[in-house]
């Protein structure tokens, strides 16, 4: 794209927040490209626009995905890529969807169900202009952050509102599925000694295990342990016969003095 057509050209974007990077990313990977599996620190959808792209999950074990091809990965799950020719796509990352119509999303969401199997949906014809325009504001110098903003909305318009509510419902099925199992995880573990051994007890590293729950909690986690254990220490204090030196093991502090 000729750099006298980027709108930074003719705009004065002083003040104006950036975009975050991680909202919408375009991929142009050549043939053989590996993307070792991982686990998704948030829900992701991806849009292919060209070629073959093997992937490998829960949902996806094995599938190829071709061009006008999306699906959807919940936080938490694990995705493991090879590109099988050349591959171009879109992936649209997210914590909650920018929805316009909520009642819709709603009606979709309490139908949700497991399908027997998970098939790719096929982009309609709005759906596919919209994907394809993204590379090329996406490869501005400074992608305009309320433009992609416009466009993530109108993404996620597009696909809760021209689709049938069934495949819809087997389409968004994961991302219940995955918040409810962390939540768990998180609840039946935060008595644990430090965030490492939390981490290190659900399989992520350290790294990882922060991002994914700040974006599902929106506090650190370190934080939230602490007040979980004060809350827990105080209903011990008050409603048990619970002596100081088991409240204290029980929570996980190495000594009375750190208690």
């Amino acid at each position: 794209m000729p750099k006298d057509l980027f709108c930074i050209q003719y705009t004065n974007c002083t003040g104006c927040p950036n975009v975050n990077e991680n909202i919408l990313v375009y991929r142009n990977l050549p043939k053989g490209a590996h993307i070792p599996k991982d686990k998704c620190t948030q829900n992701c959808m991806l849009f292919m626009i060209k070629g073959e792209l093997l992937i490998n999950s829960e949902e996806y074990p094995g599938n190829i995905l071709r061009e006008k091809q999306f699906i959807l990965q919940a936080i938490g799950s694990k995705i493991e890529l090879l590109a099988l020719t050349d591959v171009e796509y879109i992936v649209y990352w997210f914590n909650e969807l920018p929805l316009l119509c909520e009642e819709r999303y709603r009606e979709i969401t309490e139908q949700a169900e497991a399908p027997l199997t998970y098939t790719p949906l096929i982009m309609n014809e709005r759906l596919h202009y919209l994907i394809t325009s993204m590379p090329e504001f996406l490869g501005e110098e400074s992608p305009c952050s309320k433009f992609i903003e416009l466009k993530c909305k109108e993404l996620a318009f597009l696909i809760t509102n021209y689709y049938p509510t069934p495949q819809l419902s087997s389409f968004f099925y994961p991302i219940s599925t995955y918040t409810k199992s962390f939540h768990y995880f998180v609840m039946q573990n935060y008595t644990v000694k430090n965030v490492e051994e939390f981490a290190h007890l659900g399989g992520y590293t350290t790294t990882t295990f922060r991002r994914l729950f700040k974006n599902l909690y929106g506090i650190p986690v370190y934080e939230w342990i602490l007040e979980k254990k004060r809350e827990g220490i105080l209903e011990d204090l008050q409603r048990t016969n619970m002596r100081i030196t088991e409240i204290c093991n029980r929570y996980g502090f190495d000594s009375l003095s750190h208690f």
